[in-house]
């Protein structure tokens, strides 16, 4: 689908999702919004959003990678109820901030891909699920869009809870069927097929919406303009530890993270390593980072993921030891609580992996059971969330082998006391 110049303003190159921004504090409101993109392209999408989705390449941004137009066929195809679109912004993630970033200052986009969507799929119902603190500034802006009449299907905004696992799909939708954000045990029914109140239900990141939106008015041709044949388009990455504050920016797919992060072989020295893709992804060496590409495949090479498009450099006046022994801790208290790789497993490797960094002469010498434990957990968990977490504790161990090492002969290093770097939220979404 070739977007016309007469209705739309000029196609943008890069950057793409931030490009109606003038700076990075400010917000596109829908004036602004409608100024810079042009109105809602409801028809086209009716036709052939679809087949510009498959063009495209797009995968959702969410964490999965699973292609955009295969999975929205899966939702609207033969169905006898309408579905439910779901736009899922609760970025349950506590290192990411690119959900939020958006949500924030150009919701439009999200929301736009959200009406495209039900528009697409024959949807009756439209859910933005947003963490509670952002509920107001969305409905704000759902509000401004009720008055000028752009939506066909009234958007509902839906608190989500404070959680680590309130974002993943199942539980997304457990959530809004009134019960605890907690995920589906593995292997059973797609919300696909029965989600929301029993109907088939989308349930899609809100960067992946704004991508839809783009491609709406510009086509998959267009999307495959910048990134790779394989990894097309761009995408939104949190990376802390590179400036003095976290940044959200958005990176074509394919860039090697060297160019991204402009990292010169002198300051290399100061890091630990990097963890890419969140805590449910992996820790990589600083040079194993600097010689990957931003995609999906390059980053399971190195036995991590994308995820979230979380990057996290560690800088060498920290403990890595001590700063992955809070992220387990963190993870264990957020587990779902439904078997018992969770409610046994988790909490013992949480507990050896503290005695690890803060005490280690308590294994008198001998190495913890840790990655013994970590086998007994794998694939037997209720959901995905204890192999994500022993995913992260493998890496920790290869990664920062050395330190493991000088813990053993040294005792704990001097840093544990110091500031932390990774943020890991109480249950009243409290930083600590």
């Amino acid at each position: 689908m070739a977007a016309s110049s007469a209705a739309h303003p000029q196609a943008p190159g890069f950057p793409r999702l931030l490009s109606a921004l003038a700076s990075p504090d400010s917000v596109a409101d829908l004036e602004t919004h409608v100024a810079h993109w042009g109105a809602l392209p409801l028809r086209s999408a009716r036709s052939t959003l679809l087949d510009e989705l498959d063009a495209s390449g797009l995968r959702g941004h969410g964490g999965a990678w699973f292609p955009v137009g295969t999975k929205w066929r899966a939702v609207g195809c033969g169905r006898a109820r309408r579905p439910v679109v779901v736009a899922n912004g609760a970025e349950s993630e506590p290192a990411s901030r690119k959900d939020e970033f958006l949500l924030t200052q150009s919701p439009h986009l999200v929301l736009d891909g959200a009406s495209l969507a039900a528009a697409t799929l024959n949807a009756n119902r439209v859910v933005v699920y947003v963490p509670s603190r952002h509920v107001n500034s969305v409905r704000r802006s759902v509000q401004a869009r009720r008055r000028a009449r752009i939506d066909p299907v009234e958007i509902e905004v839906v608190a989500a809870p404070d959680a680590y696992l309130s974002g993943q799909e199942s539980a997304v939708v457990h959530a809004l069927n009134n019960g605890p954000a907690t995920p589906t045990f593995v292997g059973m029914q797609s919300v696909r097929d029965r989600g929301v109140r029993g109907r088939p239900t989308l349930v899609q990141n809100v960067e992946t919406l704004a991508h839809v939106a783009m491609i709406s008015r510009y086509g998959g041709q267009w999307f495959r303009s910048v990134g790779t044949e394989n990894s097309p388009g761009t995408m939104l990455l949190t990376i802390t530890g590179r400036w003095a504050e976290p940044m959200v920016v958005e990176a074509p797919l394919g860039v090697p993270f060297r160019d991204l992060l402009t990292l010169s072989p002198q300051d290399t020295g100061g890091y630990w390593g990097a963890l890419l893709g969140g805590y449910g992804g992996g820790w990589v060496s600083i040079l194993d980072l600097l010689d990957c590409r931003l995609t999906e495949e390059s980053a399971r090479d190195l036995s991590s993921s994308l995820g979230a498009g979380v990057v996290v450099l560690l800088p060498r006046t920290l403990c890595p030891l001590v700063e992955s022994a809070r992220v387990i801790r963190y993870m264990q208290r957020q587990a779902a609580g439904q078997c018992g790789p969770c409610i046994h497993g988790l909490a013992d490797l949480a507990a050896h992996f503290e005695g690890l960094a803060f005490n280690p002469a308590k294994f008198r010498n001998r190495f913890p059971p840790i990655l013994q434990l970590c086998n007994l957990i794998d694939g037997r968990g209720a959901c995905r969330h204890p192999d994500g977490v022993t995913r992260f504790v493998r890496s920790a161990l290869v990664v920062f082998r050395e330190e493991v090492d000088k813990h053993f002969r040294r005792g704990p290093c001097a840093a544990v006391n110091g500031p932390a770097l990774l943020p890991c939220p109480d249950h009243h979404g409290r930083h600590q």
